[in-house]
């Protein structure tokens, strides 16, 4: 597959901004590990490689384990998912297949125990933004496969 374009380098200004907003995410006190599951999730619905391969890699580099990735999307009939990640996982199905009902009261119903407001904002902010990213990615056919986690301090 070739690429098609290249979203970073033709508008640096909207990539800076879309940044902006992973900074505020990395920021937010959210868990990271279940950010990178909804996003790991999202990015499994919406079929994009690159974010696939992305957020699989960055869930390992933070001890992850193989059993939880490879069940992800059938995290409804898998034991080992909190509650709250349950939840997050629910949440985050509902806003990315939106136009299949809108977001259902069952299903803010389900969340609404587990996340404070400004957390469930900040779920919100990234289930959005990971939505996004998969759009750019996918329409301008980023190649997956070069990413490679941050190093971590041991």
């Amino acid at each position: 597959m070739e690429s098609r374009f290249n979203f970073f380098t033709a508008a640096p200004d909207a990539y800076r901004a879309m940044r902006g907003l992973e900074q505020y995410l990395h920021d937010c006190g959210l868990e990271e590990n279940l950010l990178h599951l909804v996003k790991l999730r999202a990015s499994q619905i919406n079929g994009c490689a690159y974010c696939l391969d992305m957020h699989s890699k960055d869930l390992r580099a933070i001890g992850e384990s193989e059993q939880r990735l490879y069940t992800l999307d059938a995290w409804r009939e898998c034991p080992w998912y909190t509650d709250r990640e349950r939840a997050a996982l629910a949440w985050t199905e509902a806003l990315t297949l939106i136009t299949n009902g809108h977001v259902p009261d069952s299903v803010y119903q389900q969340v609404r125990p587990h996340f404070t407001d400004k957390e469930l904002s900040d779920l919100t902010l990234a289930i959005t933004t990971i939505n996004a990213w998969n759009r750019i990615c996918v329409s301008s056919r980023v190649e997956p496969g070069t990413y490679q986690p941050a190093k971590r301090a041991k």
